[in-house]
């Protein structure tokens, strides 16, 4: 098919079933993502996941980074720091243990189940976020939520780091220290030239004046950033992200016009347009398309379990977090809840991992699933539970 038709057809039939879907409350994602799936190779075969389409979803996958980072404030776990940090830490890492455990039960190779065990470490931000939208919930667990949630991408960051070095084959011990100092010293840098030049000097206020030079420096330190990390042996998407995430430090300049905030506001509404409708569903569209396992293979077992380990992990993890500082058993469980949905960035790990041969389509296929499943249940789970507390 030529490739304009195909990408006129996949835009509309996603934005279709987005528009059906959000009519219930089903989340965007899974409307993009289902959209590959049917028209791709594995039910219908109509399109294929073409080069051409890949340009496209690995750019959108540059420009969800620097979204996810725009839209994230650093300054969100200033009032539960601690309490954030520990609920991230062990939601992350009861998940691992949890999907490494599956996976090597069912004899899929360690490397397969360090890389599902990273995977489903992190929470899709954007699922929580959506779920605070829709439910009222005291200010400490919706400040816990975003706080852990934030705290994720940044432990992504670093997971996505190891799971680069796996990719090309040296994660021994010095390599990982190696790494490891590598990332936070990326991080570290970025977040502190941040500090002292989009925060404190005069010369950058001049440039966020005029939206559309503040537009294109946006986009020049983006893709400046992703070449950087690339060329230091980490991820393109780690350095969009952080770039994003720099940007936004905007929000705590000292602005007695608030003109700052006003422009970085401006940047996101105009970002956003083109973004959401465009090359963010290319990205989980292409996903869809690549979605295409041996129906033999297919194992409903290991999705399931899968699927319970996402959960869990999240549960056992982030409500004994909470439950550390004191929070009731009550709301220790509703931080689990609330923590359990899985998005964007699980989908670009796994991409990553299929093209670079650390999983195989079977993984693939069943991490996707688990991971719509989760973006659809969360909510579900989230509202239910606080109208049985309220009861």
């Amino acid at each position: 098919m030529d490739f304009l038709a195909a990408l006129a057809i996949l835009l509309v039939t996603a934005k279709s079933i987005e528009w059906l879907f959000e009519r219930v409350g089903i989340h965007p994602i899974i409307a993009h993502v289902l959209t590959g799936i049917v028209l791709g190779p594995f039910v219908l075969g109509a399109i294929e996941p073409t080069d051409q389409l890949g340009v496209l979803a690995e750019f959108g996958l540059i420009m969800m980074m620097l979204y996810m980072g725009l839209t994230s404030n650093f300054s969100a776990i200033a009032q539960n720091t601690k309490k954030a940090v520990v609920v991230a830490v062990l939601g992350v890492a009861f998940s691992f243990i949890l999907g490494f455990t599956t996976v090597e039960f069912f004899d899929k190779g360690t490397s397969a189940a360090i890389f599902v065990g990273v995977t489903l470490g992190n929470t899709a931000i954007e699922v929580t976020s959506g779920v605070l939208v829709k439910e009222r919930v005291k200010r400490e667990i919706s400040s816990i939520l975003m706080g852990a949630a934030f705290v994720d991408d940044i432990l992504a960051v670093y997971l996505i780091g190891i799971i680069t070095a796996m990719a090309k084959g040296s994660l021994d011990a010095l390599s990982l220290g190696i790494l490891t100092v590598k990332i936070f010293l990326f991080i570290g840098a970025t977040l502190l030239i941040s500090e002292f030049v989009f925060k404190r000097s005069r010369w950058f206020y001049s440039i966020v004046k005029n939206l559309n030079v503040f537009f294109t420096f946006t986009l020049i330190l983006t893709f400046a950033l992703a070449i950087i990390a690339e060329k230091v042996g980490l991820n393109q998407i780690i350095g969009a992200y952080l770039a994003g995430l720099t940007i936004s430090r905007l929000r705590e300049r000292k602005d007695p016009l608030v003109v700052t905030r006003i422009k970085l506001n401006e940047l996101i509404e105009d970002l956003q347009v083109v973004l959401t409708e465009f090359f963010i569903p290319l990205f989980f569209i292409y996903v869809g398309l690549m979605f295409n396992p041996p129906l033999a293979r297919i194992s409903l077992a290991l999705i399931g379990t899968l699927y319970l380990a996402a959960v869990l992990g999240k549960l056992l993890g982030c409500g004994l977090g909470s439950r550390l500082f004191g929070l009731s058993w009550k709301d220790s469980i509703l931080v689990g809840i609330g923590m359990g949905g899985r998005g964007s960035l699980e989908l670009a790990i796994l991409t990553f991992g299929l093209n670079t041969g650390l999983i195989d389509q079977t993984i693939f296929a069943s991490v996707i699933v688990v991971s719509m499943m989760t973006a659809l249940t969360t909510p579900l789970f989230f509202k239910t539970y606080i109208k049985r507390a309220k009861a």
